[in-house]
């Protein structure tokens, strides 16, 4: 998740180029440490988002491939370090609720997984620990392969693409031609256009 992103999940108001503004968190505070992480399994882009329109983001953290069929098995992601009052808040807002009340994430730090409801952003991943904290992250029940993918938009693209540039210090070129392969911008969007999109003026 970009820091933009993230700044408007805990402090409230609409992250840059999107559409729906966040109410924030019950603790408005910045992640007392951040980290950039790989997360065994792959980026896809399904549904369609009321935020950014066109595909959402979403992680499947079983065997991760790409849509041709090429093994991937990192996804580049950035870590934050929060309560867990600031980590429920954020997946309420994932599924456009008002934050208030602290998630149980028992299941999901002793099993790997706990689905809490049917939602989009209802199933929570234990993915492994980072000096010692669990690295938690929120996505949809279903696999990659169980649904029809969604290309996702410009906007969002930039997003999640500016993202990864800042937490991992990829080059553009290398973070348009990972993005171009991940299923739903596969087939609709080339590695340069992503490219422009990177370098484009704000």
């Amino acid at each position: 998740m970009h820091r933009e992103r993230l700044t408007a999940y805990l402090a409230g108001g609409r992250p840059p180029g999107g559409l729906r503004a966040c109410p924030g968190c019950r603790d408005p505070r910045d992640p007392l440490r951040t980290a950039p992480v790989l997360l065994p399994g792959l980026l896809y882009f399904a549904t369609e988002s009321q935020v950014w329109t066109g595909g959402r983001a979403f992680y499947d953290p079983g065997p991760a491939r790409t849509a041709d069929d090429a093994p991937r098995t990192e996804l580049p992601s950035q870590g934050y370090l929060l309560t867990v009052g600031q980590f429920s808040d954020i997946v309420a807002q994932e599924m456009y609720r008002e934050p208030g009340e602290d998630l149980d994430l028992t299941q999901a730090l002793t099993h790997g997984r706990a689905q809490i409801g049917p939602g989009r952003y209802e199933t929570l991943v234990c993915a492994g620990a980072l000096d010692g904290y669990p690295v938690l992250t929120c996505t949809a029940p279903w696999r990659s392969d169980d649904i029809a993918v969604n290309a996702p938009s410009a906007a969002y693209l930039r997003h999640i693409g500016a993202g990864i540039v800042a937490a991992h210090g990829w080059s553009v070129h290398r973070t348009a031609r990972y993005l171009a392969g991940c299923p739903g911008a596969a087939g609709h969007w080339r590695a340069g256009e992503i490219e422009s999109l990177l370098t484009a003026a704000p």
